[in-house]
């Protein structure tokens, strides 16, 4: 049975955090001052002013971009002065703006919110999950609500590192329904809670942002470009680990639009892994260790995908934006996807990976760091010099986090959970593309409806020649453990159900022993969970 001492230790030290809240943003400000005056001695574009007037002139430009324009005259007003501005007031200045940007940054964490969310909360919640139709088949749902939301993998050795030190979890990231999700996963796994980062357009949603703010999750502005915040958000999430707050981040950083497994990740709040355990090392406690733990967030159905997709083609190849208004805004959309999706037994699958060390390596189970040759090493030996002493050097510590981010994006495909929906809608666009002559999707988009219908047994074979491979191939990833013996015709009703029922167009009907395919843009998402999966034949 798995031991709840990690869990207990990690609610102990979150139920301290709001009395260390002030120590831990007072620390932030004097590293971020501290650094930034330092640097302004130096001169060039390290100057205080220039520091500044990039501050000031990016919420200038944003503001009045916006809808907004409360605060404006603040900035222009901050503009003006800085001519005429003495070092020690831009200093001063300075040091009142990181505390203004670490306020907003930091969280909350209410102990009397936390039991109800992990207590009453989730029964609750169960009530949601599966439509009710009898009060007896109501208290089922709360006995079963395990079923619904699952979670697996490396929970041993997980909760070992979370005993030994600080683990920070790194799931991919599908939906705003992720932090819900991977919160009852954690639970399910008899994990300690995290703080996390999310984006501040979640906390529009009056209902999750209540959790959101009293469980520990710091507000990230993505608005907001400049470098200054970037400082805070990154020092913020240093000072955590270093007091042992165990952490989550998305190193995809926003959604994936395309439902693709994420490989190309976003390094920067990762990075502060090996600062923080650069950090302990340099105080003398090498033995303070940080683990890696890469996730997978599995989802039958995606409450956003109609959106998602849709800004994913319109956008390829530029710059994305921050979809502020889509289904997860809705109250009534979340409470559909609850009652509609989450009635299908596992319905989610949090699946945990084997966690690595801050600089990518393989760990032992008792938590030792390993060398690509397999033998057991001192992590701090990778950041001290010849002579013994901790070294500062940007350069090889960036490597460091790249090396990180190529593990983690290697273990997310051999960690994937393919549900119904992912394999049959892989199979169907594989049917489709033979048909049309091309995968590509936007020329698939134009092909008329006589070329988007597959007979019914095609795709029974085709789904079957795709389960042979992932069976074969376990770095593809694998088949829901619960659904792993159903019958490839079972699976193809289950999916058809899933894909044909939920969205506010269908994607897939069936229509006598053809197979329709009514939104080549939902399909096209779905199957894209299987990309990873080289095309028949290419292998």
């Amino acid at each position: 049975m798995a031991s709840d001492r990690p869990v207990r230790e990690a609610e102990n030290r979150l139920e301290r955090f709001n009395a260390d809240r002030e120590r831990l943003l007072a620390e932030v400000e004097r590293r971020v001052v501290a650094r930034r005056v330092g640097e302004s001695k130096v001169g060039g574009d390290h100057s205080l002013e220039n520091v500044l007037n990039d501050v000031a002139f990016n919420e200038i430009r944003r503001l009045e971009a916006g809808s907004g324009k409360n605060g404006l005259d603040r900035w222009k007003e901050l503009s003006r002065r800085l001519l005429g501005m003495s070092e020690e007031e831009k200093a001063s200045e300075l040091r009142k703006l990181v505390r203004h940007y670490g306020e907003d940054v930091v969280g909350n964490f209410d102990p009397r919110v936390y039991k109800f969310a992990t207590g009453i909360g989730p029964s609750l919640l169960g009530f949601v999950f599966n439509p009710i139709t009898s009060l007896r088949q109501g208290m089922d749902t709360l006995r079963n609500l395990d079923a619904r939301i699952s979670a697996d993998g490396e929970l041993d050795i997980v909760r070992a590192c979370a005993e030994r030190g600080t683990i920070v979890v790194t799931p991919t990231h599908s939906s705003n329904m992720d932090s819900p999700a991977i919160g009852l996963g954690m639970l399910r796994a008899h994990l300690p809670p995290v703080t996390y980062g999310a984006g501040k357009n979640l906390f529009s949603n009056p209902f999750i942002s209540y959790f959101m703010r009293n469980l520990g999750a710091y507000r990230v502005d993505r608005r907001l470009k400049f470098e200054l915040y970037k400082d805070v958000l990154k020092e913020y999430s240093t000072v955590l680990l270093e007091h042992g707050y165990h952490s989550l981040f998305f190193p995809g950083g926003t959604r994936c639009r395309s439902n693709i497994v994420e490989k190309n990740l976003k390094l920067g709040l990762l990075g502060t892994t090996v600062t923080a355990y650069k950090n302990s090392v340099r105080e003398g406690a090498p033995n303070k260790r940080i683990y890696i733990v890469p996730v997978t967030i599995n989802y039958r159905l995606v409450l956003e995908a109609e959106t998602l997709v849709a800004d994913y083609l319109a956008d390829t190849g530029k710059s994305r934006y921050i979809i502020t208004d889509d289904e997860f805004s809705r109250i009534g959309r979340i409470l559909e996807f609850f009652r509609k999706i989450l009635v299908h037994e596992g319905s989610v699958v949090v699946r945990f990976g084997r966690p690595l060390d801050v600089f990518g390596n393989d760990i032992t189970d008792d938590g030792e760091s390993l060398d690509r040759a397999g033998r057991v090493v001192d992590p701090a030996s990778f950041v001290r010099g010849a002579d013994g002493e901790v070294t500062d050097d940007d350069q090889r510590d960036a490597e460091y986090t790249r090396a990180l981010g190529r593990r983690l994006a290697a273990a997310y495909p051999k960690l994937t959970v393919f549900h119904s929906t992912n394999l049959v809608a892989r199979a169907l666009y594989d049917s489709i593309a033979k048909t049309v002559g091309t995968r590509d999707i936007y020329r698939l988009l134009r092909a008329p409806t006589a070329q988007l219908g597959v007979k019914v047994g095609d795709a029974v074979e085709e789904l079957v020649r795709l389960r042979a491979r992932i069976a074969a191939n376990p770095s593809f990833g694998a088949e829901h453990p619960q659904y792993i013996d159903q019958s490839a015709e079972a699976k193809l009703d289950d999916a058809v159900k899933g894909l044909g029922t939920y969205h506010t167009r269908p994607a897939v009907t069936r229509q006598g022993d053809i197979l329709q395919v009514d939104d080549v843009k939902l399909l096209y998402y779905y199957q894209n969970r299987t990309h990873h999966i080289p095309p028949e034949g290419n292998a």
